[in-house]
């Protein structure tokens, strides 16, 4: 299973993950009840995801080029909105993988309790998403 709980003290990783003989993420967060989240992701699926945002925090910096370089508002605004559309996309296959790893396993398991969590986990997360 990629989706996994443990305790733990640990706050946040998202570095190539040292346990593994592939590289890749593992990601994690805790919980209110202290429980510690992660998500080993596959050395492909990191690449790609990485690479997304490389190009986004590139675009960013064109944007403070153009602050700094005093261009036409509608200009910089037009590639703000591009920038938005990169995170947009960035998010919908985040969330894709995470509908077909995590919530997948958790919604298979024989577990009632973990099966209701991530319905509702779900939940919380598309409206967060939807704002």
């Amino acid at each position: 299973m990629d989706n996994q709980k443990v305790k733990s003290e640990a706050a946040c990783c998202c570095a190539p993950a040292e346990s593994s003989t592939e590289k890749g993420c593992c990601c994690q967060t805790t919980d209110a009840d202290g429980n510690v989240r992660t998500k080993h992701r596959s050395e492909e699926e990191y690449k790609a995801l990485m690479n997304r945002l490389k190009r986004i925090e590139g675009q960013i910096q064109g944007i403070q080029r153009m602050l700094e370089n005093e261009a036409y508002c509608p200009d910089i605004l037009v590639q703000v909105s591009a920038v938005n559309a990169a995170l947009n996309g960035f998010n919908k296959e985040l969330l894709a993988s995470h509908l077909r790893s995590c919530v997948v396993s958790d919604i298979r398991s024989d577990d009632p309790a973990a099966q209701e969590e991530a319905v509702d986990e779900l939940v919380t997360l598309l409206r967060k998403l939807m704002k």
